[in-house]
């Protein structure tokens, strides 16, 4: 089967790139869609070539400077990190001509992360992530749920969408060719996948020297997504010392494999947790590393909790990044344990919080530390508390406190 197009939420950002700024990147992990989206916006006029392909990495390799020589309107390069000298090339070119649209590069590693990078095209580039595929770009729907949830303004009822629904969508994760397969070449599709990047990818960002540790702390960061870092417990069970431990986790980071969710910290309250929590990037990966079943989870609180938040993670991220620079996403944690699974904050005026909960039913007790956060850290901030659950009513549970379900995030 052939893997469709879809609308992805970045495209209007790509195509505004492209009118105003000399170079745009689309970064984000392998297989997302970034070739993909780059060719769609290729014309007769464009210059497309791939790093993947070892004859045009030995030429670029070779002569970086020959190699980004255009004439055409613009030229695409894929996989540019594969070549990091070629980004000091292209700075050469677009500072003598300062014509937007000249480069469309892609990148399935973070740049200013690898060592060999000199350049960081700083004033010349704009960086778009392209992630996973969420709900509402599968389903081809448009998404506001960011616009409604700050104005409340969120329909009373929704499609039931009840746990086993949600953990199935969960299980299937958002890679675009994995999506239709079968659940048993799903889970192989990822494991390959996988190991195709510690084998290949992983060389360019550092050297490796234990791969077999690398592929066991995979599986551990997996389990510890939606959890608050702690390097220590993490490298418990692996025999290394701890700076090659935090390398090999930038590392993983640096692929767009996993990512840290900062703390909410804009406040004078001194009780504050400064903690990152640890996300994987695709809840169809977690279960597929750690040989989830439907059910070995869907009875579990723990693994449920932890894999519905991280795909609530990533629906929130993606959603955030297409607003580019409007909103902003952090959690909130203090050392009296009140917790809010993410903190959503516009312009700097306003904030969203949400709360995430696997069951069908909500009570006031749900709503505890939105509550307080709307209280005593929000202040005259306008606030919002939402706590997304597997019903199918919106209610309300005070001023400015609602119980939405969790399928708000796509319909």
């Amino acid at each position: 089967m052939m893997t469709p197009l879809y609308k992805r939420l970045q495209a209007p950002l790509i195509q505004t790139s492209l009118l105003h700024r000399r170079v745009t990147l689309l970064a984000g992990a392998r297989q997302t869609g970034k070739t993909t989206e780059a060719k769609a916006l290729a014309s007769p006029s464009t210059d497309y070539r791939t790093l993947d392909n070892l004859s045009q990495l030995k030429a670029a390799q070779a002569d970086p400077h020959d190699f980004v020589q255009h004439t055409s309107k613009m030229m695409i390069i894929d996989e540019v990190q594969r070549v990091p000298e070629l980004l000091l090339a292209i700075k050469l070119l677009v500072d003598e001509n300062r014509t937007p649209g000249q480069f469309l590069l892609t990148g399935s590693a973070n740049l200013q992360s690898l060592p060999s990078v000199q350049e960081s095209l700083a004033g010349r580039i704009q960086k778009i992530r392209l992630r996973c595929l969420i709900e509402s770009e599968i389903r081809g729907t448009e998404n506001h749920f960011l616009e409604k949830a700050f104005s409340q303004n969120l329909k009373s009822s929704f499609e039931p969408f009840p746990k086993s629904k949600v953990l199935e969508l969960c299980f299937r994760g958002g890679f675009p060719e994995a999506i239709f397969l079968s659940e048993k070449q799903r889970v192989l599709w990822h494991q390959d996948y996988m190991d195709a990047l510690l084998e290949r990818d992983l060389k360019d960002i550092t050297k490796i020297q234990r791969h077999h540790t690398m592929k066991e702390l995979v599986k551990i960061l997996a389990a510890w997504s939606s959890k608050f870092m702690d390097i220590t417990t993490i490298g418990a069970h692996l025999s290394v010392s701890r700076p090659t431990l935090e390398t090999y986790i930038n590392a993983l980071e640096s692929l767009y494999i996993f990512e840290r969710l900062p703390a909410y910290i804009s406040t004078d309250y001194d009780r504050i947790g400064k903690l990152s929590k640890l996300f994987i990037t695709d809840t169809g990966l977690m279960s597929s590393l750690l040989k989830w079943t439907m059910e070995n989870v869907r009875l579990d609180l723990d693994r449920c909790g932890k894999i519905i938040e991280t795909f609530v993670f990533n629906e929130l991220s993606a959603l955030v990044d297409a607003h580019s620079g409007l909103y902003t996403l952090s959690h909130y944690r203090d050392r009296e344990q009140r917790e809010i699974n993410f903190i959503i904050e516009k312009e700097g005026t306003s904030l969203l919080g949400i709360e995430v909960k696997s069951s069908s039913t909500v009570g006031k007790n749900d709503f505890k530390s939105l509550q307080w956060f709307k209280e005593f850290i929000a202040k005259k901030k306008p606030f919002v508390g939402i706590v997304l659950y597997t019903g199918d009513i919106t209610l309300s549970f005070g001023p400015n406190l609602w119980a939405v379900p969790i399928s708000a995030l796509w319909v």
